[in-house]
């Protein structure tokens, strides 16, 4: 099994908080940080309301590894309540999901760095090191831009309000994603119509559109869809 090359093995981080909705990929990570950084404190979360409960313990990692497909979250809206959570703690993107767009929308958003998931072992440990000296780590190939694009910061506005509907709100914009007439949510929610109805109102007010078209748009917009429910 391949080594981290010596000034790896340099570095220690005590401290971390793995978030992933896949617990395999949890554990192999947290397996990894503890041979190769010695960190012995790491908890996991396999959801954003697991990983909000975590910090609410008043457990204060060295850092944070954040998967963006969570099934309680949706597009950078898990990553923007983490940050508001912990504006001090470095948090990590790691993702499957690597288009140009989703990583400069991460960055943005004030990512420490952000790691494909299909990373070779010696490009992580380089990764992870560059991180925690400061550096911003992007994926080989990733070319960062001479300033940011208007549409990239719309993508952060839209997240931002994603990220401050309600659950019910969420779940409820999923289901619109989906093609899901109201009668048919009410039913998979075991709501009232009328309730349903009053949701979607106001989930339309909060992300500033006007129909329920418009809004499945601008979640396809962000490339987030499929983490709806």
């Amino acid at each position: 099994m391949p080594r981290a090359d010596s000034s790896v093995h340099s570095l220690s981080i005590k401290s971390a908080l793995v978030i992933d909705d896949h617990p395999l990929y949890c554990d192999a990570l947290a397996a990894t940080m503890e041979s190769a950084f010695n960190t012995r404190r790491i908890r996991m979360a396999t959801s954003l309301a697991e990983a909000l409960q975590q910090l609410r313990l008043r457990f204060s990692p060295d850092l944070i590894m954040l998967d963006l497909n969570l099934p309680d979250a949706s597009g950078l809206s898990a990553f923007l309540k983490i940050k508001e959570k912990t504006p001090e703690i470095p948090v990590i993107v790691i993702s499957a999901m690597t288009s140009q767009g989703i990583i400069q929308s991460a960055l943005s958003a004030g990512a420490a760095g952000f790691i494909p998931k299909d990373i070779g072992r010696e490009s992580f440990y380089k990764a992870m090191h560059d991180i925690w000296n400061g550096k911003t780590y992007v994926p080989p190939g990733y070319t960062m831009p001479s300033r940011t694009p208007a549409s990239d910061l719309s993508l952060e506005t839209i997240s931002r309000k994603i990220a401050h509907l309600s659950h019910q709100q969420t779940r409820i914009l999923g289901l619109i994603c989906e093609g899901m007439p109201n009668k048919l949510i009410a039913y998979e929610l075991q709501l009232a119509e009328a309730t349903v109805k009053a949701h979607i109102t106001a989930l339309l007010r909060r992300l500033g559109v006007h129909n329920r078209t418009q809004a499945a748009m601008l979640v396809r917009e962000v490339s987030i869809r499929h983490s709806l429910q």
